[in-house]
């Protein structure tokens, strides 16, 4: 049976599709600028714009490089910032102190579904 996503929800991709402490990233909404991207610790899963606070570059330097080599920190891709995981603050870097915009989701049988308008 597969699953109804209402309108107003686009879905990104299942849970397991990211692997375990790592991040993906996802094309802007239609119409939109700004990407997302969705890192997986486990179970646990937060999504953020694709977006440093700082000058609002893209974070990955190649598609879905978002992590440390360590996978501690969402690295910025232009000025090396260091964002915790966990709630997407800024630990180093010229906007230490500032979070990454994190974006709300709902789970739906496994599918990471965001509003629609996510990073419009």
């Amino acid at each position: 049976m597969q699953t109804l996503i209402p309108d107003d929800l686009r879905p990104l991709c299942r849970v397991e599709d990211i692997p375990d402490n790592d991040a993906i990233g996802f094309p802007a909404a239609p119409g939109g600028f700004t990407g997302l991207m969705a890192v997986r610790n486990g179970e646990t899963v937060r999504v953020y714009l694709n977006s440093c606070p700082h000058i609002g570059t893209p974070l990955d330097w190649t598609p879905n490089k978002f992590l440390s080599h360590d996978k501690k920190f969402i690295i910025c891709a232009t000025h090396g910032a260091e964002f915790a995981v966990t709630d997407g603050e800024c630990l180093r870097g010229p906007c230490r102190g500032d979070y990454l915009e994190a974006v709300a989701f709902e789970l739906r049988d496994g599918m990471i579904c965001v509003p629609a308008d996510a990073g419009l």
